[in-house]
Order: C-alpha cells, then structure tokens, then sequence
C-alpha cells in the first residue's frame, strides 16, 4: 500500500503514525494492499479555502476527502480491461483547526489526528454520517478501527521490549548470537 503524507502546516505531526493508521484501517476494510493513498496536512487558510470552494461551506474544517477511483467492481464496464491499483484519493487534514477539538474531546493533537485520519479513510470507501443510522455505522466503525489500531501498536510495543529485555539476559549470560 503507497501512502503518501504530506505535511505543509507547519504543525509537527508524526506523518509515520498517520500512516500507520491509515494502513492499518485501510487493511482492515480488505482494500487492495497495491492501493495508493495521499494525506496533506495544511493550514487553516488552506482547509478554508478547499471548503469553500469543494464544500461550499465558509471556514476551515478538520478533514476533507476526496476519493478518486470507484472501488466497486461492479461499477466497472465488463469489457474494462484490469486497471490495477486504484488510487483511492487525498485526505487533507487541518490540525490547527483539529486542536480545540482534541481539546475538548479529552485527548492530545495526534490522537485527534489518528481520529481525522480514520474518519477520512472511510469517507474514502464511501462511508458517510449524514443519516443517523449512517452516523452510527460509521462512527463505531471508526472507533473500532483506531481502538484495534492502539491494541496492535501496543502489542507491538511490548513484543520489541520483551526482545530487547531477551537479549540483554542472553547477552549477559553470554548467549547472545553475535
């Protein structure tokens, strides 16, 4: 999977961890690992005028997607020959915007922006929350996703420091492979 993120805020923001959770939730829907997928980070001024002219809304918001190709196979004509990876779409992300969210929420900024990232994937696959029954759909979607995603880091986490902590007995017990 080809994730791009791209990072013109001037916001420090972990770009590995946007798109480890991208991935993440990505493969989780099952998409095509062959997949590409582009995340901008941008400034307020930026996200203003993108929703404004996409969105026709006045202001900045927290994310904006824009899917590319259809996924759906069904949507393909039949005599269409294989096209490949799909280039899924751009997730712009605006953390300046993001961080009275965070804040009110409870949490930190880059906890926010794992959220935004999320919420945008499934945008992405054509998940929306206009609807009540849709906003529940994908808000507990996305809750699942980001709660599995943390579970699998952490796990991640403990794995290496129980390595780490291996090879420091071995090491001192003079087993350690050189």
């Amino acid at each position: 999977m080809s994730i791009e993120v791209c990072n013109e805020s001037g916001v420090p923001v972990d770009e590995s961890l946007v798109a480890s959770v991208a991935r993440f939730s990505l493969d989780a829907m099952h998409v095509n690992p062959a997949a590409e997928l582009s995340i901008l980070v941008v400034t307020e001024e930026v996200m203003s005028e993108l929703h404004e002219r996409w969105m026709d809304e006045p202001g900045p918001t927290d994310v904006l997607s824009f899917p590319m190709d259809e996924l759906v196979e069904e949507s393909r004509r039949p005599d269409a020959p294989d096209t490949g990876p799909a280039l899924l779409g751009d997730i712009v992300l605006c953390p300046e915007f993001a961080k009275a969210q965070a804040r009110k929420a409870g949490h930190g900024l880059a906890d926010e922006m794992h959220l935004l990232t999320v919420h945008g994937v499934l945008h992405l696959l054509g998940y929306d929350h206009a609807e009540p029954e849709q906003e529940r759909e994908m808000f507990g979607l996305q809750a699942r996703l980001l709660s599995d995603w943390q579970a699998a880091r952490k796990k991640a986490a403990a794995q290496v420091a129980r390595q780490r902590s291996d090879s420091a007995v071995l090491g001192t017990a003079g087993l350690e492979d050189d």
